[in-house]
């Protein structure tokens, strides 16, 4: 017999759902990105946006200048990609919906014509550029002669190696046309260069948040060489010889293309978290920040944070844990998930059922992991009963956690956390409530 989820179980599970939309809801375009967009300048506006809010940060750019400033079609110019699910009409902006995290062929026609726009911009026009996390699979330009297939695989055997974001980018970085700094390089002949990022890397790293395309990258080939060799990863010939090449070195601090670059950043995780915070207070929870910038293998989190979840729970305290950052998984199994629905199945087996305590963990994006589709999952939800309604339904929690299996077991038991595209992007947004 299936246990039942009592009212009070209930309540907390409701609780959680509106203290993540609300992490969601502060670091949407609409909320975060007007009051950061500057006055028009007398030539053409050239805006380019990529990753999951890209579309809607062209959205919500479009709408400012053509209702604040009344510019139209012949002052107003641009792309926006973002991933597939995640477009919103723009006006005077084409947008394109292309693969992640995997790239794809509409990515690459995608960032030829936004290389093309801003290498065609003049003294008089501005470049403004939109980021957000995501950007470093939609904005796609292979160097050298590295295909497209070449890419992608790299690009998988990457995922699949736990390595962390800003790893990945920085091989990224050194096998493009247009990541670490070479959007900049391509724009040298602007007036200016403004660009606006929602960030979703642990510490806001500017050279990270979508592969840096704006900014002069730190890393080096050496760097990108070194992490390919320790993650394992196999390259192709064309991939070697771009990592060997001197003349393939990404541009540094004090290259001309950066005098007249500017960069903010508009949205940051831990707007999220707070947002978070303050409606968990507002509901009469303590609110106990664990970082906004965690990373580790998602089930060796979890336990931790079911470890400091049960010692409040003895404290007597009534208490919001919450976390962000970006988490990862390494693959070992066959099965199918996300950091944030491993880091839900690894918490529940560490509770083991514990009463009074109830968790939340999802992307903000509104998928995590999965297949590269705008319908997968955000994340999962954990409750009291959560092993309990498994094992009833004929699931064995540790051996599909020992399989990568998280989606199925969250989908089985109905708490998979689903949003749908959200159209922004700062990360990981956890909360665990005790008491």
């Amino acid at each position: 017999m299936t246990p039942e989820i009592d009212p009070a179980t209930r309540a907390l599970r409701t609780l959680l759902d509106g203290f993540l939309a609300a992490a969601i809801e502060a670091a949407h375009p609409d909320t975060c990105l007007p009051a950061h967009l500057p006055p028009p300048t007398p030539g053409r506006l050239i805006i380019l946006g990529a990753g999951k809010a890209g579309g809607s940060m062209a959205a919500v750019a479009s709408r400012f200048y053509r209702e604040q400033h009344g510019l139209g079609d012949d002052r107003i110019v641009g792309l926006a990609v973002a991933r597939h699910g995640y477009g919103q009409d723009a006006p005077g902006i084409r947008m394109v919906e292309a693969g992640h995290p995997v790239p794809d062929e509409a990515g690459i026609d995608a960032t030829r014509e936004a290389l093309a726009l801003a290498t065609a911009a003049g003294p008089d026009d501005e470049v403004l550029v939109l980021l957000s996390g995501g950007g470093s699979a939609n904005w796609i330009a292979p160097a050298g002669d590295l295909t497209l297939p070449e890419k992608q695989a790299i690009t998988r055997a990457m995922l699949r190696s736990g390595a962390p974001i800003g790893e990945i980018n920085t091989v990224r970085k050194h096998l493009s046309r247009i990541k670490g700094g070479r959007l900049a390089v391509a724009a040298r002949n602007a007036r200016s260069i403004l660009t606006l990022a929602i960030s979703d890397v642990p510490f806001d790293d500017p050279a990270v948040i979508a592969s840096g395309p704006t900014v002069p990258d730190p890393s080096t080939l050496a760097d990108a060489r070194a992490i390919c060799e320790r993650r394992g990863i196999p390259l192709p010939e064309t991939a070697i010889r771009l990592l060997n090449d001197p003349l393939n070195e990404t541009p540094k601090a004090g290259d001309p293309a950066f005098a007249r670059a500017e960069y903010r950043i508009v949205a940051r995780p831990i707007d999220a978290l707070e947002a978070a915070a303050a409606a968990a207070k507002a509901a009469g929870y303590e609110p106990v920040m664990l970082g906004a910038d965690l990373e580790g293998e998602a089930r060796e989190v979890a336990a931790e944070h079911a470890r400091i979840a049960r010692e409040i729970k003895a404290s007597g305290r009534k208490v919001a844990l919450i976390s962000g950052g970006e988490l990862t998984v390494t693959i070992r199994g066959e099965g199918h998930g996300g950091p944030n629905q491993e880091y839900a199945l690894a918490l529940a087996i560490a509770l083991d059922g514990e009463t009074g305590i109830a968790g939340i963990a999802a992307d903000t994006d509104g998928t995590d992991g999965g297949r590269g589709e705008a319908t997968d999952p955000a994340g999962g939800l954990v409750d009291p009963t959560t092993l309990a309604r498994a094992r009833a339904a004929g699931l064995d929690p540790a051996a599909m956690l020992a399989d990568n299996d998280s989606t199925r077991f969250f989908a089985e038991i109905g708490d998979l956390v689903q949003p749908g595209p959200t159209k922004t992007n700062v990360n990981d947004c956890r909360i665990i409530l005790v008491g």
